[in-house]
């Protein structure tokens, strides 16, 4: 604190101090100021210098040179997914310097998405993805402008799920999108209202440690035009089994696979966006020239298979398509209306729940009995989460899939003796592969049994109800 000013009375010290923070703040205005006007001046091109300093590596290159590094500057990018996928594209993008870069995703960061989603952090688990990875991109520290992985990028946050209400003019204002997302819900809908708003589509999956990569509707045409490029239903036109899909956290994701999934879309927008915009004629049309978008492939990629990566040549447009063909089904206004149901389209796994009340247990009732009383508890989850954390005593019989085959590994096991009298208890991750497993014991037998019990809810609410400690993975 500044000293006080000899016989100066603390009123007069107070309004001193007062004066100073006034012009502090006034010179922090102007500061800040200032910094407005530089951070437009880079928007608007006075800095020109930086940018042939900051893509000049990409400048160089006779793939992008000038005229494609313009065209990414005037281009505008959505990424529907900020997860990740999303994550590494997004950064790529900015970085390779696109004009604005839409973030589009409903869900919040948890701590489950921070091995492979690069973009979020441990400091902001439960803050919106689409702010997450605005933050982390613009990577702002205090006022420096400069300190943003590239602060000649514009941002539009849209902090929701993708929906058929509000798909289409959300991919209106854009030029290219990339679907970043994880269900076949939102696969088939990003698809249709690319095709109606007539928008490229880049589209990525990764499961486990496998990938696909796949452009479609390259190049854009009206439904009905069969030169167009073949869109998510024209490859896929019936979803697989609800039962048959899962999630990364059933299924499990290695992270560098599910980023190398999007570093290639990112890639491949890249090449899209920079490429010379001459319409097609009829006359370049097949003729091998430059101008000519490729054939509609699928790039599959597997981690640990040599070669990593396969190519897969794909069909062209189907003149039957719901969204393609000259009589879609699909259209603007039933897409605007809301009146579709891609979850109905695609179905939903119903839960598994065939056992009756009396041949179910929850955990809570199962940890209270005496361990006399417990007989054997078989635990139907495969070796690598058994491996990671088990019930002592417990017995690992993974669940195939097939009753048949599961029964014959359980015999091996030695689970099955029908000569012991105890209580078989089964349990699983989430209460489903117990429940056919129970089942299949229950039918070996002819349904006499009642010897054979479900743990409900399986070890997600063991965690819940008898340990709080136990893994969440």
């Amino acid at each position: 604190m500044p000293a006080a000013e000899p016989d100066e009375t603390l009123e007069a010290q107070k309004a001193r101090l007062e004066e100073q923070i006034r012009a502090k703040e006034r010179q922090l205005q102007t500061l800040k100021a200032n910094l407005l006007n530089l951070d437009q001046g880079i928007r608007n091109g006075s800095h020109a210098a930086d940018e042939y300093k900051r893509y000049g590596r990409q400048l160089i290159m006779p793939t992008m040179g000038l005229q494609g590094q313009l065209r990414l500057k005037q281009a505008k990018v959505l990424v529907v997914g900020v997860g990740g996928l999303g994550c590494p594209a997004a950064t790529y993008l900015a970085g390779a310097g696109v004009g604005t870069l839409g973030l589009m995703d409903g869900d919040v960061v948890e701590l489950s998405n921070l091995h492979r989603q690069i973009a979020h952090s441990t400091d902001r688990v439960g803050m919106s993805k689409a702010d997450s990875a605005y933050k982390s991109l613009r990577a702002l520290l205090s006022y420096q402008c400069l300190s943003r992985l590239n602060p000649l990028v514009e941002y539009n946050l849209h902090k929701f799920h993708v929906s058929p209400e509000n798909a289409l003019a959300i991919f209106n204002s854009y030029d290219l999108i990339l679907d970043c997302t994880d269900h076949p819900t939102s696969r088939y809908l990003i698809s249709d209202a690319c095709v109606l708003t007539g928008k490229t589509l880049v589209s990525a999956s990764a499961l486990k440690t496998e990938g696909q990569l796949i452009v479609l509707n390259d190049p854009p045409r009206p439904p009905g035009d069969l030169s167009g490029g073949p869109c998510y239903r024209c490859i896929f036109p019936k979803p697989p089994p609800a039962e048959s899909v899962l999630s990364c956290g059933e299924g499990g994701i290695l992270g560098p696979v599910v980023g190398t999934m999007g570093v290639l879309q990112a890639l491949e927008a890249i090449k899209l966006l920079s490429r010379p915009r001459a319409e097609a004629t009829p006359e370049s049309m097949g003729n091998g020239t430059s101008d000519e978008p490729p054939k509609a492939s699928m790039l599959m990629f597997s981690a640990y298979n040599n070669p990593q990566f396969r190519t897969a040549r794909l069909r062209s447009r189907r003149s039957n398509c719901a969204v393609c063909s000259s009589t879609p089904s699909i259209t603007k206004a039933s897409l605007d209306s809301g009146s579709l149901d891609y979850v109905a389209f695609c179905g939903v796994a119903i839960p598994v729940n065939i056992l009756p009340h009396s041949l179910r247990l929850s955990p809570t009732e199962f940890a209270i009995l005496p361990n006399a009383a417990r007989g054997t508890l078989i635990d139907v989850r495969d070796e690598t989460q058994f491996a990671i954390c088990a019930v002592p005593e417990s017995v690992n019989v993974p669940w195939t899939g097939n009753a048949a085959s599961w029964l014959a590994h359980a015999e091996e096991a030695g689970v099955l003796d029908d000569e012991d009298s105890a209580c078989k208890y089964i349990v699983c991750r989430f209460g489903n592969d117990s429940q056919l497993a129970a089942k299949a014991i229950i039918d070996r037998s002819g349904g006499t049994t009642e010897k054979v019990k479900d743990i409900k809810g399986g070890f997600q609410s063991w965690r819940e109800e008898v340990d709080p400690q136990w893994p969440d993975y």
